[in-house]
C-alpha cells in the first residue's frame, strides 16, 4: 500500500498544511529602481563557524531507531518513538539539537525525521501507511 499523495514524508501532514511542501516566498522588491552596487570591503572577515559540527550527525539516530522500531515490533507511533528517542539519546544529543529548526521543530526531532526519509530511501522503512505510524520492512527488521 502506497502512502497517501497528499501527505508530506517528512512531517506526515497533509501537504497543505506541510511547511516542507509549499514554495518558497520570492521577496518583491520595494522600488522598482535598481540598487547601487556596494563596493567589496577592503578586509575579509573570518568564515564563521559551521554550525554541523555543533550538532549530532543525522546518521547517528539510525541505530536508535532501529532498536526502538525492533523492540515495538517494527511498528510505533510517532510521539511514543520520539519520546524514546530523546531519552535514548541523552548522553548523545548535543546541546544544538535542543534549538529549534526554521519550521519550529527542535533540531534532533528534524534530524531524526530526515533519517527516517533516508531509510525509507535505503528500504529499511516504509513509506507512511497511516500517519503518525512508523514502520520497518522486513529488510530493517533483519538490519543490524
Amino acid at each position: 500500500m502506497t502512502p497517501p499523495a497528499d501527505y508530506c514524508d517528512l512531517c506526515e501532514l497533509p501537504l497543505s498544511m506541510c511547511v516542507h511542501g509549499q514554495p518558497k516566498r520570492v521577496a518583491t522588491p520595494a522600488s522598482a529602481t535598481p540598487a547601487k552596487p556596494r563596493p567589496k570591503p577592503a578586509v575579509t572577515k573570518a568564515p564563521a563557524k559551521k554550525t554541523w559540527t555543533r550538532r549530532t550527525p543525522q546518521a547517528e539516530f539510525r541505530p536508535h531507531l532501529l532498536a526502538i522500531l525492533r523492540e515495538h515490533g517494527g511498528s510505533s507511533e510517532v510521539e511514543d518513538l520520539m519520546t524514546e528517542l530523546v531519552v535514548r539519546m541523552e548522553g548523545v544529543l548535543r546541546e544544538a539539537d535542543h534549538e529549534t529548526v526554521n519550521q519550529g521543530e527542535l533540531r534532533w526531532r528534524y534530524a531524526a525525521r530526515l533519517e527516517r526519509k533516508a531509510m525509507i530511501d535505503d528500504g529499511l522503512m516504509q513509506p507512511a501507511q497511516q500517519p503518525g505510524i512508523w514502520q520497518l520492512t522486513e529488510q530493517g527488521l533483519a538490519a543490524s
